[in-house]
């Protein structure tokens, strides 16, 4: 089989959230189909990255766009109905290579990965076409817009509800679309075309991210890990270190905060400045910085889908405190697999019970990477996708019996 991706980030290499959803999908693919990948990068660096796809695929196309030009599309959409989304991944090399290969290849089925790319195949006829959002991104906007002051609130309102046009119009021009989860996925419920959603989860690479006994953890240091430039991880980390981590240091003057992660903000660099939290801004292996710490938290208020920050770390066996919103996608028994914790109280109360009592973190290291084990390995992820996949290319029901073909 024939396929095209069109990915709104080059899917390598898989070093955070959509990234790694969409290179493992077209590894599976690329096992046995011929796959083509067309998708942006932003620097010389990243496009030299790309290349390290090129093995495992028909070929690939990385298109460069400058941020700086792609800011100056957002605000010309601005207003018009076109999101800035779209805008901000928009390419004119990109559109005329996907229209280039589609006239003179015959692909047997598309795949686009991330709403803000279906403009560039939801014109295809013809051919079958699978959009993943992995999550409902329009939801994430207007989540935001509820954090921001007047008037920058009412861009974020104009943006959700822009990308929410764009995801109805998506559901009629593509034969099924698919998130992470699903709670993602209900959210769809009593839309035109909800019919056609369905999800399949997130997975880990168990033996990448793995205990490593070799190592031992400091009971007085916890870590933070994520991009550092989203807003969501920002704001959970500025909050957290104003209200939670000074009764933390005061109760364990020694404990250190290590927030891991890329791109770091001016908001989240100024809280180095605290004593005892360390930024790091980009390392090349974040798992030592995880399995080095008692626990990681995952205070997010604003949280789509599956956090693969809380699956990688409880796949290594280090223990989650996180709040109720960003332990929903990863299907887990509070108190059993991880501790759910909203309030700075409940936060302090959670994390001095783990770091003060090792037998409390060793049954909830071993129950959190049996919890990953069981439910979140790729292979699962797969079996489920394959499913979808052959339901989309035959064009029947959902939760069809089929195969994909080989």
């Amino acid at each position: 089989m024939r396929v095209l991706v069109v990915s709104h980030r080059f899917p390598y290499p898989p070093t955070f959230g959509s990234k790694v959803r969409a290179y493992h999908v077209i590894r599976h693919l690329a096992q046995r189909h011929e796959v083509d990948v067309l998708s942006l990068t932003r620097s010389a660096a990243e496009a030299a990255e790309a290349q390290g796809l090129a093995a495992q695929c028909h070929e690939i196309g990385s298109f460069r766009v400058h941020n700086a030009f792609q800011v100056g599309k957002m605000l010309l959409t601005l207003p018009t109905p076109i999101s800035a989304s779209e805008a901000f991944f928009h390419s004119a090399a990109m559109r005329q290579a996907v229209n280039r290969l589609l006239a003179h290849r015959s692909f047997d089925f598309v795949l686009a990965h991330c709403s803000s790319v279906g403009r560039y195949v939801e014109h295809v006829d013809g051919v079958p076409k699978l959009m993943d959002w992995c999550d409902v991104d329009s939801r994430k906007w207007l989540e935001v817009a509820s954090h921001k002051p007047w008037p920058i609130s009412l861009g974020y309102r104009w943006e959700g509800r822009r990308v929410a046009a764009a995801e109805r119009r998506q559901l009629e021009r593509f034969d099924r679309v698919t998130v992470a989860t699903a709670g993602e996925s209900a959210l769809m419920s009593g839309q035109p075309g909800a019919e056609r959603v369905d999800w399949f989860p997130n997975g880990v690479d168990l033996e990448f991210f793995a205990p490593d006994k070799g190592q031992s953890y400091d009971a007085d240091t916890i870590a933070f890990v994520g991009r550092m430039d989203y807003f969501p991880n920002e704001q959970c980390m500025v909050e957290f270190c104003a209200t939670a981590w000074p009764r933390l240091r005061r109760a364990r003057p020694r404990m250190s905060l290590q927030i891991v992660g890329a791109e770091p903000s001016a908001r989240v660099r100024a809280l180095s400045a605290i004593d005892g939290v360390v930024v790091t801004g980009a390392v090349p292996d974040v798992r030592p910085f995880v399995r080095g710490a008692a626990l990681t938290i995952a205070p997010l208020r604003i949280a789509r889908g599956t956090q693969n920050k809380i699956l990688e770390s409880m796949a290594m066996g280090v223990p989650v405190v996180a709040s109720r919103a960003a332990a929903l996608g990863v299907d887990a028994t509070r108190g059993e697999h991880l501790t759910v914790a909203d309030t700075p109280d409940d936060q302090i109360e959670a994390i001095l019970r783990i770091t003060g009592d090792h037998s409390i973190r060793a049954r909830l290291s071993e129950a959190a990477r049996q919890h990953v084990v069981s439910r979140f390995s790729w292979a699962r992820a797969m079996d489920r996708f394959d499913t979808i996949v052959a339901g989309c290319l035959q064009r029947t029901p959902l939760a069809g019996e089929a195969v994909l073909p080989a």
